[in-house]
């Protein structure tokens, strides 16, 4: 009898454990891979992540363009506006100081969390209080996620609950017809 409660109890913590969304983070070396649909074109994207004093670089790997691309920590901390850039135009592309490149800024992240909305590129961006629809699943793993939609279209993104790295896991529905979807984190 002891066993059977012992087993029934171990395996409600597992359950427990097992349910709980999980965050991705970003580390040196960890490589991000997309599915992008670009203009009704779809390709593979990978970005792997190199974490200096003063920038996140993005290494951009897709159809045979590779590129870094570089986010001041000023923007990463108070950036207002998200690069589309894919790396077609130079080996090393330095963003401006507002932009961030697959993610939102810090600052951004908090005016989402405290106000349940933030501006990006001149677009209110709110958040959706339907939980259903937070849901995104990485590799069979659900992401804890926040589902926001602007206000002045359609667009839609999925953003991790993360603070230091609001990395955008999700985007559909964007009008300039770039939208992306994460599929595998790896972390080396």
């Amino acid at each position: 009898m002891k066993n059977t409660i012992l087993t029934i109890l171990f395996c409600g913590i597992f359950q427990l454990v097992s349910a709980q969304d999980f965050i991705p983070t970003i580390k040196n070396n960890t490589e991000l891979h997309y599915i992008c649909k670009l203009h009704g074109q779809t390709r593979t994207l990978s970005l792997t992540s190199k974490i200096t004093a003063d920038a996140l670089v993005f290494n951009l790997d897709t159809r045979d363009v590779n590129s870094n691309i570089v986010t001041k920590n000023e923007a990463l901390k108070n950036g207002n506006a998200l690069s589309y850039n894919q790396g077609e135009y130079a080996p090393v592309l330095n963003l401006k100081p507002n932009e961030t490149f697959f993610m939102i800024s810090q600052s951004a992240y908090q005016d989402l969390v405290k106000n349940n909305k933030f501006v990006y590129n001149n677009t209110t961006y709110v958040l959706d209080q339907n939980k259903e629809q937070n849901n995104v699943i990485i590799e069979g793993k659900s992401v804890d996620a926040l589902h926001v939609i602007a206000q002045i279209d359609e667009t839609e993104m999925w953003i991790v609950k993360n603070p230091e790295y609001p990395l955008i896991c999700k985007i559909t529905k964007n009008p300039l017809g770039i939208n992306w979807t994460l599929v595998k984190i790896v972390d080396k």
